[in-house]
């Protein structure tokens, strides 16, 4: 019985392993994909009234911007700067979305490296590995 329970508990790992390591294998041959998606990504915006039109690569960092010939004629410079903030931002945040997207496809939603890419949060990517070694000194402290 002992034996049976033995091969039942292997054929288990073996499984989760073989699951494990086939998430692993997809993550990585995406890699490559990602980062060619990455090198190349632009996303545009336009502000509402259509003066402002603004497109952030993958970082969100602005590499282009134009304005129209309206911009100048309607808007003070103090107004005008705030429209083309906002544009940026917007475009910026569109960039971000994408970026999880795509990340997402080939990490789990719950995973570590998705939460950071959703929240910038540091912390998600220590969480599990905090999560451990506070067990760990709890266990030592027993």
């Amino acid at each position: 019985m002992s034996r049976q329970a033995d091969r039942d508990v292997n054929h288990a790992l073996r499984a989760r392993f073989d699951d494990v390591m086939s998430q692993y294998q997809r993550l990585r041959l995406g890699l490559d994909d990602i980062q060619e998606r990455l090198s190349t990504m632009a996303v545009t915006a336009e502000s509402a009234d259509g003066t402002v039109r603004a497109t952030v690569g993958a970082r969100g960092q602005l590499i282009d911007l134009r304005l129209s010939r309206e911009a100048y004629r309607r808007a003070d410079p103090d107004e005008l700067a705030r429209t083309i903030l906002r544009t940026v931002e917007k475009a910026a945040a569109e960039t971000g979305e994408q970026v999880q997207a795509m990340v997402g496809q080939y990490l789990p939603a719950d995973s570590a490296a998705a939460g950071f890419m959703r929240d910038g949060d540091f912390g998600n990517l220590l969480a599990r590995q905090d999560r451990i070694m506070r067990e760990a000194g709890e266990d030592r402290d027993r």
